[in-house]
């Protein structure tokens, strides 16, 4: 068995997959539970849920915050400091990862774990002129449409932010993170008054990110609130999802432009809970003027139980990106 981990902005997610199983099997465990579980919890949920032992896992592929340490597929079991330069930054911390990730570190799992793309990858240039351009997830995501046929194609994963993905020939290119342009329900670019903002005391710059979404300009808590308003007619409700659907279609138009000098277009394909909804599919389609493809929240951990999966079976490179191990 194979098996795939997610470490997802509200939750982790577990997919396994093996040649014996007709569909592949699924776990989520929320971040905030993760972190109040022991190791040994931890593995006895993998294992009872996927009806697996331990030592009849054949690989893990995990993916950990921005992944910013690393440039290759590395060996978790050997990795310093999880692969990562700092835990702090962008982003929500509960723990809840890194207790899933000492817990397979720890144990005699065979193991990788998965990159991001910042600027020491091996990507267009161009775009390291950011230190971060997404965090190792969308990997598994953009492994999993090239597994289901996919060669050139933009992915664009819209739910608490919004970060968009090039691939061309199989392999990454380059791309957008959530703080650098098109803006989530909860997560985006800092602008000039929170800037303001945070030259004054008021805010932390991380915490002006994680309020830097379309819920600010709304009185909804969460996507829940903003959902059913959405269904009741409520403008404001509206004009949030027509405002991350604008801004969407603007991110992956630059990242076509980025894909001409690679001689393609490449398909559209998008993720994550805002990403699924049809309302925002079919905004961004006609904004567009393509058909989108649409993923699931699943595809992530799908795609790193695939990366596993090939890298148990001696693939030296995925989506471009050496393995090294």
């Amino acid at each position: 068995m194979f098996i795939g981990v997610d470490h997802g902005t509200t939750a982790m997610r577990f997919v396994a997959i093996d040649d014996d199983l007709v569909e592949p099997l699924q776990l989520e465990i929320s971040r905030g539970k993760a972190a109040s579980m022991t190791k040994d919890e931890i593995l006895s949920l993998i294992c009872d849920s996927f009806s697996v032992h331990l030592n009849d896992i054949k690989m893990v592929a995990m993916t950990y915050s921005m992944g910013d340490g690393m440039t290759f597929f590395e060996d978790m079991h050997a990795v310093e400091g999880r692969g990562v330069r700092s835990i702090e930054g962008a982003g929500k911390k509960t723990g809840g990862g890194s207790r899933i990730f000492d817990a397979i570190s720890d144990s005699a799992i065979p193991a990788v774990l998965v990159p991001g793309i910042h600027d020491m990858s091996n990507t267009d240039s161009r775009l390291n002129i950011f230190s971060h351009s997404t965090s190792p997830e969308k990997l598994g995501i953009a492994y999993h449409a090239m597994c289901m046929g996919f060669e050139d194609f933009i992915l664009s994963d819209i739910s608490s932010n919004t970060v968009t993905l090039a691939v061309a020939n199989n392999k990454v290119i380059g791309a957008i993170d959530a703080c650098i342009f098109a803006p989530g329900l909860r997560h985006g670019p800092l602008d000039v008054q929170a800037l303001r903002d945070v030259d004054a005391g008021q805010i932390s710059a991380n915490d002006a990110f994680m309020n830097a979404g379309v819920l600010k300009h709304t009185s909804f808590s969460d996507r829940h609130e903003l959902l059913k308003a959405y269904k009741n007619g409520d403008e404001n409700a509206i004009l949030a999802l027509d405002t991350i659907a604008l801004f969407a279609a603007m991110e992956i138009s630059s990242m076509q432009i980025l894909l001409k000098d690679y001689n393609t277009l490449g398909e559209i394909i998008l993720e994550g809970s805002i990403g699924e909804m049809l309302a925002v599919v079919e905004k961004i389609n006609k904004h567009l003027d393509v058909k989108c493809h649409v993923l699931d929240r699943w595809s992530a951990a799908e795609g790193c139980a695939e990366i596993a999966r090939d890298i148990a079976a001696g693939q030296k490179e995925i989506l471009g990106i050496p393995v090294n191990l």
